[in-house]
């Protein structure tokens, strides 16, 4: 299991847990509402800080793989211009 996935389900664990808390906590409707709504706004800003930094690393590693394949595609043409080079000396 990816530690993506585990991350993810301790934040939804934490998040149920809280909201039961909250929704069974002597307090007004009124107030709870409102933390409720506080507890989905800051879930939601953290969902979204972890998607960001997923995305950020995902294109980090794209561009480093796409380096990567490059160099190699480069590599290999200059081995093709040597052994083209080589043939021709030789049948000449």
């Amino acid at each position: 299991m990816s530690s993506g996935k585990v991350v993810l389900g301790v934040i939804a664990g934490a998040a149920a847990g809280v909201a039961l808390g909250i929704l069974f906590a002597p307090d007004k409707g009124v107030n709870t509402r409102k933390k409720i709504f506080q507890l989905g706004e800051d879930y939601l800003n953290n969902l979204k800080d972890k998607i960001q930094d997923i995305l950020i690393n995902a294109a980090t590693e794209f561009n480093y793989i796409e380096r990567e394949a490059s160099n190699l595609v480069e590599n290999v043409n200059d081995k093709v211009d040597e052994t083209s080079k080589a043939s021709i000396a030789f049948l000449q």
